[in-house]
């Protein structure tokens, strides 16, 4: 009747604009341009419910957006239907009904217009319209009752959704699908019905499942799931027969260790947390910048998705998740160490989606089995997840080398069972100002790590008064986990699980790891922090003229456009002053007003906590570094002659900095770069074609000089390293002895010369260095465990003490004059040293 009155638009404009009152939509993407949508072809939207709510929300965003809107009539491309919108199930008309899944008569009549015109097609445009996200719970109170799940709503129960979730309603549009091509290869129209419906059907599933999380009728089965697997009740029968305990005390044990380690997902503490973040980045931050989100979006119907970010702070836990979540899809299930557990904090993380492992269980095959268990249910049942492959927080501001043990648990499980491909997606966080800087600096310089617990965390909201600048999040390249094996173990897919026993298991999942810690930094982001710390701390005492560090920290991230490392790097957008008034602004710089033009510098403990930031992005300058050096060291030098001393020192940097590059591309890289800095008049061309320097009292020499020092304290330690072990001969030390006396060198040298950073000498980097040593033959370990090597290691001492001023070479040449008595001196101190710790803690347990 109301049609017939003409009074249904009236009435849907009415509704509609109630609805609004207190409706907010959140679309998604941002940009339709990123769908490829052609407003040439027809358009018709497609809902998974006819829903009043949900049409009329899509019908006032198109309007919104300028796109054409779904109620509109298609009959301007010569189709006779009225309104551009398909769902594809049907409206209840009682609560008991159910939802009826024929063929929607729109698309069959489309679907006719296909077949009968051969250049007719049809934009098959998806829409999902989520109002509150929430996955079904045996025990929630009234907003998750009426959350968006995997059940169709009632009218009334959708009235009542609106009511409770209306502010947080997310429409997303996805890119068009062709009804043209899903209809040339069927015959029949009741066929090609058949095939879209279905293919529709798949992608409102997975979009949902990427939104709320899996249909999660089967949680509550989870835990006797685990304990019922033939994998942990073998572990079962292994406890009662090792422990001599019965099955009731045995499984009993079990059922601890999942209550232990299970995350327990809240909606409720999902939205305080993100109410809660919201506040503390406007109160912390200026903001937080989210880059590369489109390989998130483009992945996470169609993979099992493993976030892999670095770990720098436990922000990180709370800012992934936080910009997954806003962004309208499902927080992922994170591996957190059991040390967060803490009252309170732990069950607030639990019900976030954190899960708690212990840092070993080597020696506890029952919680080994349980925890791999709720590992491979997670994978199994479309969970995405989280877990920090480096293990604990970088207190230096490096990426640390990957620890396997997810890794290969995350392998073993898909090797057990692969339904959907799983894709790693690696991301790079990057701060400007650090929450625990002053703890990871008193770490460093050898205060003992401190627990986290509740009282500690209750006293850092003193630090909420702190401005820490912006944070920025970005994603990398996605990373194939069936690409992957199929390089390194191509049989996987015949051996099934019994491949994780295979010879060729551990170097798959080293490569995995390498892969991951490479595609981090390859999503670098440059914050002004990291290039002013560049600067700053490649100048004698910290301290520079105002206009030159403008002019440098500009020179740098025109190198970075001039030479993109990865597409995926995002740079700074502000110039030099700019930057330099930022870091005055995050009262990082110190100003001193001077006649002559104003100095600004670095106070001492603040020079030490810069040398994270720079840390962060040394990677990306490593080889223009390195050949500034080269160039300094060396004066005329042809490009064939740089060419060969960048390789004979690139291995070791790749491996410490994970870099990109392999060995062969190398020749092109190093050419990018000198003609880059020819560009920018850091590098010459002499008559003969070789490649020198600018003039000493030229400007740009000194720019090439402050470029060259980034890198200068790394190849000291690699000089440092072969000249101690040359000193000492073959035979003499085992690896971590030479790990220990190169840690207590470094230490002096530290106070001899300007290197005012503890990472300078950080024993993790000794030993990648020697790890890097021995993977390309210069040392071996022998039978007695200690460290042989032959002349070839004498040549790479020589080459690397060429690359050094001799102010520093005859420095470490004195410090590392010391007789074997002092030697064996310093190593049995610190033997006892050790031993005295241990007693300690065993005390201090025992206690």
């Amino acid at each position: 009747m109301l049609r017939f009155l003409g009074l249904d638009r009236l009435l849907r404009l009415i509704t509609r604009s109630l609805m609004y009152l207190w409706v907010r939509v959140q679309v998604s993407p941002n940009d339709l341009e990123l769908l490829g949508i052609d407003p040439n072809r027809p358009i018709c939207y497609v809902l998974q419910n006819r829903l009043l709510s949900s049409v009329l929300v899509l019908e006032a965003e198109m309007s919104h957006l300028g796109m054409p809107r779904p109620l509109s009539s298609m009959r301007r491309f010569g189709l006779r239907e009225k309104h551009s919108l398909i769902c594809l199930t049907q409206e209840h008309r009682n609560p008991l009904a159910k939802p009826r899944h024929a063929h929607s008569p729109r698309l069959v009549s489309l679907m006719d217009a296909v077949f009968e015109d051969p250049t007719l097609d049809v934009q098959l445009v998806p829409v999902t319209i989520l109002w509150g996200r929430s996955p079904d719970k045996e025990s929630s109170w009234l907003k998750i009752l009426f959350a968006d799940s995997w059940a169709t709503p009632s009218a009334l129960k959708q009235f009542i959704t609106i009511i409770l979730h209306g502010r947080q309603t997310i429409l997303r549009m996805n890119p068009p699908i062709s009804l043209r091509q899903l209809c040339d290869d069927t015959q029949s129209s009741e066929r090609s019905l058949r095939k879209v419906s279905r293919v529709l059907r798949v992608h409102f599933r997975r979009q949902r499942t990427a939104a709320i999380g899996p249909d999660m009728s089967h949680r509550r089965t989870m835990r006797s799931d685990i304990i019922g697997s033939d994998v942990v009740q073998a572990a079962i029968a292994k406890e009662m027969e090792t422990h001599d305990v019965t099955r009731d005390v045995a499984e009993a044990r079990a059922r601890i260790y999942v209550n232990e380690i299970a995350s327990d997902y809240s909606y409720p503490v999902i939205r305080f947390f993100e109410k809660f973040l919201n506040w503390l980045w406007t109160r912390l931050y200026n903001g937080v910048t989210v880059n590369n989100f489109e390989v998130i979006e483009k992945h996470v119907a169609d993979h099992e998705i493993i976030y892999v970010p670095c770990h720098r702070s436990h922000i990180d836990y709370l800012l992934l998740s936080y910009a997954i979540f806003t962004r309208g899809y499902m927080v992922p299930h994170i591996a957190a160490g059991a040390n967060l557990n803490m009252p309170v904090v732990g069950s607030l993380l639990r019900r976030a989606g954190a899960f708690f492992l212990r840092r070993t269980f080597k020696d506890n095959f029952l919680y080994g089995a349980v925890f791999n268990e709720y590992l491979h249910q997670i994978l199994s049942h479309g969970y995405p997840m989280e877990y920090f492959v480096e293990g604990g927080r970088s207190r230096t501001g490096r990426l640390l080398p990957a620890k396997l043990g997810m890794v290969n648990m995350t392998l073993r499980s898909y090797l057990r069972d692969h339904k959907r491909p799983l894709v790693f997606i690696p991301a790079y966080i990057g701060y400007e100002k650090l929450m625990e800087g002053g703890t990871y600096i008193g770490e460093m310089q050898g205060r003992p790590k401190e627990k986290e617990n509740l009282f500690s965390l209750v006293m850092s909201i003193r630090k909420l008064k702190k401005v820490f600048g912006r944070v920025h999040l970005s994603f990398g390249a996605p990373i194939y986990l069936d690409q992957h094996l199929d390089t390194h173990m191509p049989n996987w897919r015949a051996d099934g699980p019994a491949a994780a026993d295979s010879a060729a298991f551990i170097p798959t999942s080293m490569a995995l790891g390498l892969e991951i810690s490479t595609g981090i930094n390859a999503s670098a982001v440059v914050n002004p922090i990291n290039l002013l710390s560049l600067v700053l701390l490649s100048t004698p005492k910290h301290a520079i003229d105002e206009d030159q560090l403008a002019e440098q920290v500009a020179l740098y991230k025109s190198l970075l456009a001039a030479v993109p490392y990865t597409e995926r790097v995002t740079l700074t957008e502000l110039d030099g002053p700019a930057m330099v008034a930022y870091g005055e602004e995050l009262k990082i710089l110190q100003r001193r007003k001077h006649p002559l033009g104003d100095l600004l510098y670095l106070h001492e403990e603040e020079a030490v906590l810069m040398t994270y930031f720079r840390n962060n992005t040394l990677h990306l300058f490593a080889l223009p570094s390195l050949i500034a050096v080269l160039l300094l060291q060396c004066g005329d030098i042809s490009d064939e002659e740089l060419l060969r001393r960048v390789k004979s020192v690139y291995p070791f940097l790749k491996s410490e900095l994970f870099l990109r590059w392999n060995e062969d591309e190398l020749a092109d890289v190093v050419a990018q770069y000198i003609d880059a800095m020819i560009d920018l008049k850091l590098v010459n061309r002499t008559r003969s074609g070789c490649l020198a320097p600018p003039k000493v009292s030229s400007e740009e020499y000194a720019r090439l000089h402050i470029l060259s020092r980034g890198l200068r304290q790394t190849l000291v330690r690699y000089h440092m390293t072969v000249t101690i072990l040359n000193q000492r001969g073959t035979g003499k030390l085992t690896q971590q002895q030479l790990e220990e006396l190169c840690h207590l060198l470094a230490q002096r040298l530290s106070f001899v010369r300007e290197f005012s950073a503890p990472e300078f000498f950080d024993k993790g980097l000794f030993k990648g260095f020697l790890d890097t040593l021995k993977a390309l033959g210069f040392i071996q370990v022998c039978g007695q465990g200690t460290i042989v090597f032959d002349k070839r290691l004498a040549g790479l001492a020589q080459e690397a003490l060429e690359v050094l001023p001799s102010g520093i070479r005859q420095a470490i040449l004195q410090v590392t004059l010391i007789t074997d008595e002092e030697v064996n001196i310093a190593l049995d101190a610190l033997e006892a040293s050790k031993e005295r710790k241990k007693q300690r803690a065993a005390a201090k347990a025992n206690a």
